[in-house]
């Protein structure tokens, strides 16, 4: 789950956060029976999509499901089919890349120019904080995780928790609970040291979870125990308190790193105060609109407009479109149903970036020539390691077989290990972009619909295998599938 429970307050990095590329849509094809998903003379079958699925009965035989692994097959199809077109990449152009990598740049020299903070603290200092709060208490848990489907029906919720309870019963049964942590945890960094956690203190977990081990002695088991990334089985395994000797680097960099963010909020909240945004007429309409379907093509008139105004400048409803393309449906439907108040902090969090990046032009931050060819040397190498990776450049091929037939294969080999939990998802941002414009593509409601009905009629035909006891096999997707 890379450590998705730990509470991360940097604003950096939601500054960050907000300058990533969009992807594009696709559009559907001419019906065709057997047919998923197409990109340029590529087609990705009913059979060969239900053969990636039928063995990982942790993924539903759902729409979303379907789509999100034809959307995979685009972009890595895309990746592969490029770099045997032109192994330099030389039609790509990195203008659009290189302008995020040195707006982040430019955020990151303007906050260390004029953030100036006295974190010189002496050890009597620390050592009065340190008597002034509770002892530093370390707490060792380990948990298995499963996670509800996106927008799950009750249904759905039900299987899931149907299916912990099973697996409670099994621990307690007498089970190893790392053993069914590395087979069934959707926590795959956890998992796969059978559930650890490692130590960590106060206030680093959320609440629900925080709440519950310390409620438990060592060696205790309590769950399932809701929170937003599921249901958890938690297991406390130790508690101890550390003296101001074993504490006290730590908290020296605690309480830097709490007088640095301060700091931070006050300078930026100093340039937002000086720009006096506010949002236009019917702005929140228009974003919740676009959040419904960010891959709406809009009209050069229609990108232009602006959804905030600000001393100097002004958000468009393009630039609010790119940053939503780039972000997961369930974020995207958090600003459908959102309330204006928090679509206000969402637009203001765009605003503050462009406010940054003015700034730091206007303190003459600009990269040079130099560090953007630098970046761009960069961005080519991480492509090709990226591809290398996949196996999709180098491709295996038997004597007398074409490339485009090697590179399929090389695709579903790489989707299936990602279906497998074996990697991870490479998300091409800006490149994938780029990459779509370049040829037609599309997935097939109807190919989707058929591979839902074959994958749903296979199953019915297996016994079930995730949780002896007869619980249903849970609705699950992945969070690489969520990305």
């Amino acid at each position: 789950m890379r450590q998705v429970l730990l509470v991360q307050r940097r604003w950096i990095q939601s500054v960050f956060a907000l300058l990533l590329v969009a992807a594009a849509g696709c559009t559907e094809p001419e019906s065709e029976e057997g047919i998923v998903a197409r990109v340029g003379g590529y087609e990705l079958s009913v059979e060969e999509i239900v053969n990636l699925l039928i063995n990982e009965e942790r993924l539903p035989a759902q729409v979303t499901v379907m789509e999100q692994v034809a959307e995979l097959w685009i972009d890595y199809t895309l990746l592969g089919d490029a770099f045997a077109d032109d192994t330099t990449l030389a039609f790509l152009d990195f203008d659009e890349i290189l302008r995020q990598q040195a707006n982040q740049l430019m955020i990151l020299q303007l906050r260390d120019s004029v953030i100036q903070v006295d974190t010189a603290i002496s050890d009597l200092e620390l050592e009065e904080i340190y008597a002034a709060e509770d002892p530093e208490l370390e707490i060792r848990a380990s948990h298995i995780l499963l996670q509800y489907p996106s927008q799950a029906t009750l249904t759905q919720q039900d299987s899931v928790r149907a299916t912990i309870l099973a697996i409670r019963n099994r621990i307690e049964g007498g089970e190893s609970f790392g053993t069914l942590a590395t087979q069934y945890s959707q926590d795959r960094g956890s998992g796969a040291v059978g559930g650890d956690l490692g130590f960590f203190g106060r206030g680093e977990m959320v609440q629900p979870f925080e709440q519950a081990v310390l409620a438990l002695s060592p060696g205790e088991m309590t769950g399932p125990v809701e929170t937003q990334f599921g249901l958890h089985l938690i297991r406390l395994e130790q508690l101890r308190i550390q003296n101001f000797e074993e504490v006290i680097a730590d908290l020296r960099n605690r309480v830097q790193t709490e007088r640095f963010l301060r700091a931070e909020s006050t300078f930026v909240a100093g340039i937002q105060e000086r720009a006096e945004p506010e949002p236009t007429s019917g702005a929140y309409l228009v974003v919740r609109e676009i959040a419904q379907n960010p891959a709406t093509r809009l009209s050069r008139r229609a990108g232009r407009r602006a959804v905030f105004e600000y001393s100097g400048g002004e958000l468009t409803v393009a630039e609010v479109q790119f940053v939503l393309q780039a972000q997961n449906p369930e974020f995207q439907e958090q600003v459908v149903t959102g309330t204006d108040e928090q679509l206000e902090q969402f637009l203001l969090g765009l605003v503050q970036v462009e406010l940054l990046v003015a700034e730091a032009g206007l303190s003459g931050l600009e990269p040079g020539r130099e560090v953007l060819d630098s970046m761009a040397m960069g961005a080519r190498n991480q492509l090709r390691s990226t591809a290398r990776a996949l196996r999709l450049i180098e491709l295996d091929r038997a004597p007398g077989e074409p490339t485009e037939q090697a590179l399929e294969r090389a695709v579903l080999e790489a989707i299936a290990n990602v279906l497998a939990g074996a990697t991870d998802v490479i998300d091409l941002g800006a490149i994938g972009f780029q990459l779509k414009q370049r040829t037609s593509l599309s997935i097939s409601e109807r190919g989707v619909g058929q591979a839902v009905l074959r994958l749903g009629q296979l199953r019915a035909n297996r016994s079930p295998s995730i949780v002896e006891e007869g619980a249903e096999v849970p609705d699950l997707i992945p969070d690489t599938l969520n990305q």
